[in-house]
Formats: C-alpha cells, sequence, structure tokens
C-alpha cells in the first residue's frame, strides 16, 4: 500500500475523511459505521474528522466504528474551531472530542482555520497538550505559506506537522508555492475533499477525462481521487458513506499512470503558472 509520513509514523497514503458522516438516520449511520470499519480492515488506518462535523456527530461515529481496532494500530486526526483557539477552550474542546471518539489522545490535533486569538498563544496551547500527552502532535488547516512563515517564528511553530489543505484537479493552486513550503519543511500535506464536493459541486469532468476514465476502468471519482496519490506526496482523505464507495476509494490505491494519461489530466485541469489565494471550502 502506498504510504506517507505523518508525525513520525509511516501511515496509508489515503485516509477515510468524515464531513457529513453520522448526521443520518440510524440505517444511514450503521451504514457510514461498516464503511469505516471495512475501510479499518483493509489497512486504512488514518481517519480524519472535527468537532465540526455534525456538531460532534462524526466523532461519535467514529468513536463507535473504532472499537474493535487496536489503539496503536489507528491514526486519528481531528480539528477544532478557531474560537476555541485559546488554551482554555482548546482544552475543554479536546475533551468533549475524545470523550466522543471513546480515547484518551489524538494522533494529530488540527486548528481548523485562523480566527483572531493571537497563533501565540494557540501554539502555545496545543504545546501544552501535546506535553500533557493528549496529543501526539498538532498541527494546523487552511494556512498558506504566510502563515505557516507566521507560525515558524513563534515558540512552538516549529513543531507543526501537517497543514490540511484543498486539493483535488480543479484547485490545484497549492502546487505553485504551498507544496514546495512544505516538502522543504518537512510537514505533510493532508488533501481535502479530492472530488470537489465539499461545497456540494462535484468536479465537473471534460470528455477526454471521461474517456480517460472509462479506457482505465475508473468511475470518475476513483479518476480524481488516484490522481491527488499521483506523487506520493498528499495525504488525501475522501469520504466514503457506504461500503461500496469505501471500496472503491480503495481500490483507487493501485492506479498508475503514464506520462500521456496525466497530459490529458493537466490539458484539461492545467497547473498554475502563478501565485494564487488559497483556496477554502
Amino acid at each position: 500500500m502506498q504510504t506517507i509520513t505523518l508525525a513520525d509514523r509511516t501511515v496509508p497514503a489515503l485516509g477515510m475523511g468524515t464531513w457529513g458522516l453520522g448526521e443520518g438516520s440510524a440505517a444511514q449511520r450503521q451504514q457510514e459505521r461498516a464503511s469505516l470499519q471495512w475501510g479499518l480492515d483493509h489497512g486504512l488506518t488514518v481517519i480524519d474528522t472535527a468537532e465540526m462535523y455534525g456538531d460532534g456527530a462524526a466523532e461519535t461515529l467514529v468513536g463507535q466504528a473504532i472499537q474493535g481496532t487496536p489503539r496503536d494500530q489507528l491514526t486519528l486526526i481531528s480539528k477544532f474551531y478557531p474560537w476555541h483557539a485559546t488554551a482554555r477552550k482548546m482544552r475543554s474542546a479536546l475533551t468533549a472530542s475524545l470523550k466522543r471518539l471513546h480515547t484518551d489522545y489524538l494522533d494529530v490535533y488540527l486548528l481548523h482555520w485562523r480566527g483572531t486569538t493571537p497563533l501565540r498563544e494557540t501554539l502555545a496551547g496545543l504545546a501544552e497538550l501535546q506535553q500533557a500527552g493528549l496529543i501526539r502532535a498538532y498541527g494546523v488547516s487552511n494556512f498558506d505559506v504566510a502563515d505557516l512563515k507566521e507560525a515558524a517564528g513563534l515558540p512552538g511553530g516549529s513543531a507543526l506537522v501537517a497543514n490540511e489543505v484543498l486539493y483535488n484537479l480543479a484547485a490545484r493552486g497549492i502546487e505553485v508555492d504551498l507544496l514546495p513550503y512544505h516538502r522543504a519543511h518537512h510537514l505533510t500535506t493532508i488533501g481535502y475533499s479530492p472530488f470537489g464536493s465539499g461545497n456540494g459541486q462535484q468536479i465537473a469532468l471534460p470528455r477526454p477525462v471521461q474517456a480517460l476514465a472509462k479506457a482505465k476502468g475508473l468511475s470518475p471519482w476513483q479518476l480524481m481521487l488516484a490522481w491527488t496519490l499521483r506523487t506520493g506526496q498528499v495525504l488525501t482523505i475522501p469520504k466514503a458513506a457506504s461500503l461500496a464507495h469505501m471500496q472503491a476509494n480503495h481500490a483507487a490505491l493501485a492506479v498508475t499512470w503514464t506520462p500521456a494519461e496525466l497530459a490529458v489530466l493537466d490539458h484539461a485541469f492545467p497547473a498554475p503558472t502563478h501565485k494564487v489565494p488559497l483556496a477554502m471550502i
């Protein structure tokens, strides 16, 4: 299985996202738990969640799904609101997340996006949680290069392990300067919304790309997901709300590309040639 390094651990390059999970009927939640459990059983041991997702509903679902998996085999990532970014509120938010997840610690804890709390204070709070053993490592989400440079100059900033950002065929802006910055500073890139569906608008694939997917025996979603995995430099976290979807995501790990195939995708979705504002959903 393709792997990547996160917080000094080797983990699968394909994780499991949970945005929108845990908010449906009992039958839907059962289906979602089964999907997560299938992923765990087949080596997808990274789960990304957040207190924001369903006001904790996703974390609750994850807590139920992971009960049969040894904790040391899991990599749990969660995120906290920017208005919980003070040391006191962060600890309260983490305590609630841990309770919902039925675990004593998180592997990685992320600031979901920047708010009004000074970054210095947030980093100090994260360092305290790490020292207390409540989190193994910490990072950020939706940070651009300027944000990361600011963090690097503050106490605790050098300990950041990851930055979670939007990345898909239609949102390639991070390739210009953010991905190179991550590589240079040993930050893991966690890519969310590989299908571009976080805002309800799936990426429209032009006919040549649809033809390429068909020729490779892939669904449009598998093609988009496999593309995000092509360099081995992104931990991508698609959501799968059904067993069939999870199995399809897992199969994307085996996809390989020829230069000609990648050229088709680059023609349809050109890489940016200059700095663009960081896209967010």
